[in-house]
């Protein structure tokens, strides 16, 4: 999801040819992507999934997760991970045929069912036994990785350095989760308006790398 404004920052700094920190500009923006969007908007949905992973509770969800991400290219990431965990978890934890069962009536539903990730990761979670605080420090922990992962890929930052980068935001993932764990979806979210704005530009670039 953060792919767009790290493009972006990179063709804009480099074209005025301006000195910067490269590290500290990542590591700013991944501390508000993280703290801003992942935490306050989606993981609400993550822990009302898991707390009751059904599949009347994981549809309400999915269908109010996707009237709520308004921008197109956020929810079309969302859909694609959301779909490609589903069908792998299905297929790898076969001793909890409950998994394939509620994947098979969705894919079949006359509902407007989208897959999106987070509601799909509760419910995985939930279904597989974890308790809510592991299940969500594993989905910071996910998109912690998923943002480094970005900066890597658009050569913002060395693998070494975005390993020093994801040791020192993991003590912030901490104090994030303190702050957003266990809350009702009715709770999520938007603390960053902004940075909506700057993702739907994905579009309009020239290079469009990927969609994460």
């Amino acid at each position: 999801m953060v792919v767009t404004f790290l493009t972006i920052a990179s063709f804009r700094f480099r074209d005025a040819t301006v000195l910067i920190d490269i590290e500290s500009l990542s590591l700013s923006f991944t501390f508000s992507a993280f703290t801003f969007i992942r935490s306050s908007l989606l993981l609400p949905f993550v822990y009302s999934s898991l707390k009751s992973p059904d599949i009347e509770t994981w549809q309400r969800l999915d269908l109010l997760l996707d009237a709520t991400l308004t921008n197109q290219v956020s929810s079309k990431a969302s859909i694609s991970q959301g779909s490609a965990l589903f069908r792998i978890a299905a297929s790898v934890f076969t001793e909890i045929p409950s998994l394939k069962m509620i994947r098979d009536a969705s894919l079949g539903s006359s509902k407007e069912l989208r897959f999106h990730h987070a509601p799909i990761f509760g419910l995985v979670c939930g279904l597989l036994g974890m308790d809510a605080e592991t299940s969500q420090r594993a989905y910071l922990f996910v998109t912690l990785r998923d943002v480094v992962s970005a900066a890597t890929r658009l050569n913002l930052v060395g693998p070494m350095g975005a390993s020093v980068m994801q040791h020192r935001i993991a003590v912030v993932a901490e104090t994030v989760l303190e702050k957003w764990k266990d809350r009702e979806a009715s709770e999520a979210c938007q603390t960053s308006p902004l940075l909506d704005v700057v993702q739907g530009c994905h579009g309009y670039l020239f290079s469009r790398l990927f969609c994460s």
